[in-house]
């Protein structure tokens, strides 16, 4: 069982940047392909990032954040990381760390609890 804490959301103004945490415990983190969705108030949980497993060669984005955002991993702390910049108010949302025993994130296996980002505009 895989177990997922999320940081580093707050309140930005439009065109600053945050930097998201996750934080994984229970697993051999490197064989889990590593993510990032957002839900914005009465919307549908969207992706936004996701990292394939072992060293992360491959990424991939949502075209909305695509440029501004970019998922790393650290696979020695077993972190994952999301850097937001030029944030935008259509942004703002619930960030959920995701994990999945596979190759890349298709649907999630384990989730966090979430952190908010408000941007201003």
């Amino acid at each position: 069982q895989v177990q997922l804490i999320e940081s580093g959301g707050g309140l930005v103004q439009a065109g600053g940047s945050l930097r998201l945490s996750c934080a994984a415990s229970g697993g051999t983190f490197s064989i889990y392909a590593m993510g990032w969705f957002r839900q914005a108030p009465g919307k549908e949980r969207e992706f936004v990032a996701s990292i394939t497993w072992g060293s992360g060669s491959t990424t991939y984005y949502a075209d909305s954040v695509k440029g501004r955002f970019t998922i790393s991993r650290d696979n020695a702390k077993n972190m994952v990381y999301l850097q937001m910049n030029s944030l935008k108010p259509e942004d703002t949302a619930a960030y959920y760390c995701t994990a999945e025993r596979a190759s890349r994130i298709r649907k999630g296996d384990y989730w966090g609890q979430g952190t908010q980002v408000t941007v201003s505009s």
